[in-house]
């Protein structure tokens, strides 16, 4: 007798349509996820091409269906410890970290009010700072609390407690492990933004007004550590000209040999953010710009900007010039000229890395870069597959499913 559950590791856009497409035609699924909110890298931009929507727009629909569906339980601050069996049966052991906020929680923030350490925040990248009692974003789903008990004293621990009219706070609470007996395997992942402190020439980490294309992402969102203005790290300014580093880290032996497919559309797109905002120069440097099928539209109305040059050439390095400007050196491929041009602030348009690249997997094999690879009752979907836009990861969700459903049925 095979199992009819299916396991759907992660709980981005790819995971959540796999999810929901095979729960809502009778399957049950559990959706296993590492933060403490499901949606993933999407719910960190700001937009998302090529209509450039809000991510709670395509998000929102999703988290109503999760919450009319029985047959979808979602496990967050949870990973895979282990999987044993084979198609159809499989034993899976789940860690889950305590968020020691339980479900009374109604999201009032009394008890962010009652804490006083912060710590950088990793939903903004670090550009931006979260108290140890948090919530990563508004449309937060689910819509609970989290106190990470790690960086706060006993004493703040006890003023937080205290402040829960609800009685939602529990310190005692202890990781738990729990057992699952699946069928299928959805491997979703997703991706992290390759790391910049490996670009030493672009300044990656080290030059403070070199921030990296997902940096940029919060710093444009209204949610975000600026409230959506776009300002350099270093002393809060407005930058007047801004540069972009195409393929910050792809395409390149030493790094990522494969191109992330949608760096390209992600700066022209930051490029219709900052005009939005500004009148500030813009340059991008690029290899080849990528502009993927339907995309070549999009590409087109961005160009048409008269304060935007588009400059083919390969930057060899940034520097800080001592008073927090890049200096970046330039060859253009065009002319052949070597240039070294200073801006107030420099954009890597890094990689994707899928997020288990380094990284034992929580099931299945992967290739040399990190992707997963299908096999056994093992599925790979969105970024955990390849380097997919947002539209294609939902594409590949649907088809994860479907593929999970016929390892369960046997067929």
């Amino acid at each position: 007798m095979s199992n009819n559950s299916i396991l759907v590791v992660g709980g981005g856009f790819a995971g959540i349509t796999a999810a929901l497409e095979a729960a809502e035609v009778g399957y049950e699924v559990y959706i296993v996820e590492t933060n403490p909110y499901l949606g993933g890298r999407v719910a960190q931009l700001n937009q998302y091409f090529p209509k450039l929507c809000p991510p709670s727009c395509g998000l929102e629909i999703q988290f109503q269906r999760i919450k009319n569906n029985p047959k979808v339980k979602v496990l967050t601050m949870a990973s895979v410890a282990s999987v044993s069996g084979s198609a159809g049966d499989y034993d899976v052991k789940i860690t889950q970290r305590p968020r020691h906020v339980n479900e009374r929680c109604t999201a009032c923030g009394d008890c962010e009010k009652a804490a006083t350490t912060t710590v950088a925040s990793e939903f903004d990248f670090g550009v931006g700072k979260r108290k140890v009692a948090y919530k990563t974003h508004p449309f937060m789903f689910p819509m609970r609390y989290v106190v990470d008990a790690d960086n706060a004293s006993d004493s703040e621990l006890a003023a937080i407690k205290d402040a829960c009219k609800y009685d939602a706070v529990d310190l005692d609470e202890q990781p738990k492990s729990i057992d699952l007996k699946v069928g299928a395997i959805v491997v979703a992942t997703g991706w992290k933004p390759y790391d910049i402190a490996k670009l030493t020439n672009l300044g990656g980490g080290k030059v403070p007004n070199v921030v990296t294309n997902m940096q940029f992402e919060r710093l444009a969102a209204p949610n975000g550590p600026t409230g959506g203005k776009i300002l350099r790290p270093s002393d809060g300014a407005e930058p007047k000209r801004i540069a972009f580093v195409q393929c910050a880290g792809s395409r390149d032996q030493n790094h990522l040999n494969y191109c992330s497919y949608i760096c390209c559309m992600a700066s022209l797109k930051h490029v219709r953010y900052i005009r939005e905002r500004s009148d500030a120069n813009v340059t991008v440097y690029y290899i080849d710009l990528r502009t993927p099928g339907r995309y070549d539209k999009f590409k087109a109305i961005t160009e048409a900007d008269d304060k935007l040059s588009l400059v083919k050439g390969k930057v060899a390095a940034i520097v800080d010039d001592g008073t927090g400007n890049p200096v970046v050196t330039v060859e253009n491929a065009v002319t052949g000229i070597k240039t070294d041009e200073k801006y107030d602030l420099v954009v890597l348009a890094t990689g994707m890395e899928p997020s288990i690249a380094g990284l034992k997997v929580p099931a299945g094999a992967v290739d040399a870069d990190g992707f997963v690879i299908d096999g056994n009752g093992i599925i790979a979907a969105g970024c955990a597959k390849q380097p997919f836009d947002v539209m294609k990861t939902a594409q590949s969700g649907t088809a994860a499913a479907m593929k999970a459903i016929k390892t369960v049925v046997g067929r």
